[in-house]
């Protein structure tokens, strides 16, 4: 590109130079000839006018009389009738300048000039115009290869960007060229790094959440199955933790697909009706083994027959959350309580551990703010999926902790 671009420009400059200089040079050229041939007849009317003058007054016209009125290095001719021919100078050679005068007596005055000097000046100014061309193709390559490179420069940049792009960097570069169109194509790749990294991030943060999501209801299973194997001789209580661990490998379909859904669908689902006393239940039958691995104790409180408006799932990973984070940060008995405000039910998740740090508060929220040590992903995915559903998680106290759902309340028919 950066060749055909400083060909281009240059083929232009010398069409330029030559549509220019070419008749310039024959303009100027004719000038200087008509202006020596001027100069000629100029000092042959003046010698005519002595060579009267003098035969007027009856003086005698001789080469050494008016051998100074011509110019050194012209040759002068006069003719008089009757008379010798007068030679004044050496005749030049080659093609001189010639101009011939002839008086009211008869008299003939013929002066010549060598071209000698109008060569010498011809050869000047052409001198003049090859250098003036020179300047303007030297001037004209520098201006070329500078807008070259002005412009490849751009399009190499943004060749590597694209390869960036291609190769999994997203990062924009942010750079423009001063040139209208390069701009565009740089801010349309920027945009479309920017759309790649919001992309690379939503499918990093799926799999974070959902690996964090699926770890606790995977181990509860696990040990749900285990209890199962060590019953096998109670098929009835068999077939009661059977039925759990199935409801259980449901709700890990409903995890997966819900984080799914947030993740792709900025609508999420319509909301309908549930029963909130079965999630509670669910949820303590669902943490009876990890609670008595533990010794601890999951109990209920508050209102009871409560139906809010949300997704069972959901609401279900949420409390789960909750559950699991009082198990592994807090102490003593974990509380559900459910109470009502004012068109809102909320759930409570209490215990009676050491509380949340004070220079955390609702930090605890955040991705990667974590006050014991863990990955400090399981309270922010709760909070989304919350508000994905419609709903709200809070921190209403810091010691004893009490973490808050709130739903709305159904309408009643």
């Amino acid at each position: 590109m950066k060749r055909r671009m400083i060909n281009s420009l240059l083929g232009v400059v010398l069409v330029v130079v030559a549509v220019f200089c070419v008749p310039l040079a024959l303009v100027e050229k004719r000038t200087i000839v008509s202006s020596a041939q001027e100069r000629v007849d100029a000092a042959t009317v003046r010698l005519l006018g002595l060579v009267e003058t003098r035969l007027a007054a009856g003086e005698p016209v001789s080469p050494e009389r008016i051998g100074s009125q011509v110019i050194e290095g012209d040759y002068a001719e006069i003719r008089i009738p009757g008379q010798p021919v007068i030679s004044i100078g050496t005749p030049p050679s080659g093609h001189p300048l010639t101009a011939t005068e002839t008086g009211a007596s008869g008299e003939t005055v013929t002066v010549e000039q060598s071209r000698r000097d109008v060569d010498h000046e011809i050869g000047n100014m052409l001198l003049l115009l090859g250098l003036a061309a020179l300047l303007a193709v030297q001037a004209a390559v520098a201006l070329a290869v500078w807008q070259a490179r002005r412009l490849a420069r751009p399009l190499t940049d943004l060749a590597e960007t694209a390869e960036r792009l291609g190769s999994g960097d997203p990062r924009p570069r942010d750079r423009r060229y001063g040139v209208p169109e390069l701009d565009r194509v740089a801010e349309v790749l920027d945009a479309s790094a920017e759309r790649i990294g919001r992309m690379l991030t939503a499918e990093r943060r799926l799999a974070a959440d959902a690996s964090h999501q699926l770890r606790t209801p995977l181990t509860a299973l696990s040990m749900r199955l285990e209890e199962i194997t060590a019953l096998a001789h109670q098929p009835e209580t068999v077939r009661e933790e059977a039925s759990i661990a199935l409801q259980q490998v449901e709700r890990l379909t409903d995890v997966v697909q819900r984080l799914l859904t947030n993740q792709r669908d900025t609508h999420g689902p319509s909301a309908a009706g549930f029963d909130l006393d079965e999630v509670l239940k669910q949820q303590r039958e669902e943490w009876a083994a990890p609670m008595r691995g533990t010794g601890r104790l999951l109990v209920r409180e508050g209102l009871e027959h409560v139906t809010a408006t949300g997704t069972p799932g959901t609401v279900s990973q949420v409390l789960a959350t909750l559950i699991e984070n009082s198990l592994m940060h807090g102490g003593g008995t974990i509380t559900l309580r459910v109470r009502s405000s004012g068109g809102s039910v909320v759930v409570e998740v209490q215990d009676e551990g050491p509380g949340v740090p004070a220079e955390l508060g609702n930090r605890v929220f955040e991705r990667t703010v974590s006050g014991r040590n863990s990955t400090g992903i399981g309270l922010a995915v709760a909070r989304d999926l919350a508000e994905a559903d419609g709903g709200r998680l809070e921190l209403l106290s810091l010691k004893p902790p009490v973490f808050a759902l709130f739903l709305t309340r159904a309408r009643s028919n």
